[in-house]
């Protein structure tokens, strides 16, 4: 900004619609120049030492997400067919659930994510509680964010989102509905060794 010219005025002039007077300009560059950050030699080796760890770790990210991306390619779980879950969560809820067959229903892996509604006993009454927050948070934070672009994109799943909220359910609640439903379809699709299909779906 200190170093803008005429130029940069005329665009500015135009964009506030000739409101933006030249004198405004001139104190413009006058602060830019002597108040927005520190002229001192130590923070540009400072800054070049951090952005020279920025690349480093950006690159071995960019490895990690690529051997990430092929161990999934082999795995290939049929939960991967479903829209919005990528790569990265995929290989999130595997590394969770490992072999889905091996739980005996979907409640074994609601609990197992902790978004089961928690029961609070009262002599011979169960009363529904709120969400219980046990189980893994990474895998229940992978789940809660595949159904953001689930119930943009899915008419079956956008659909159940829809009549939770209508039922008075806030939005937290109602996106939480909708990864239980989630987490029946991954195991239906896993026990029954097939790939998505909105169609199937209730």
């Amino acid at each position: 900004m200190a170093r803008m010219n005429s130029a940069s005025y005329d665009k500015l002039h135009s964009i506030s619609r000739g409101k933006f007077s030249p004198q405004q300009f001139l104190r413009l560059k006058d602060l830019a120049a002597n108040t927005v950050g520190v002229n001192n030699s130590i923070f540009d080796v400072e800054l070049s030492s951090l952005l020279t760890l920025y690349k480093t770790l950006s690159k071995e990210i960019e490895n990690l997400e690529c051997e990430i991306n092929k161990l999934v390619a082999e795995v290939h779980p049929h939960y991967m067919s479903i829209p919005g879950i990528g790569p990265i969560s995929a290989a999130v809820i595997y590394s969770e659930y490992g072999d889905i067959p091996n739980f005996s229903n979907p409640g074994q892996m609601l609990a197992f994510a902790g978004i089961e509604p928690g029961i609070n006993d009262s002599g011979t009454e169960s009363h529904g509680g709120r969400m219980v927050k046990r189980g893994s948070s990474s895998l229940r934070y992978v789940l809660i964010n595949c159904c953001l672009p689930l119930i943009r994109f899915d008419m079956t799943f956008a659909a159940y989102y829809a009549k939770k909220r209508e039922e008075g359910k806030p939005d937290r609640v109602a996106i939480t509905h909708v990864a239980k439903k989630l987490i029946r379809v991954i195991y239906a699709l896993e026990r029954q060794d097939i790939d998505y299909n909105a169609s199937l779906i209730r």
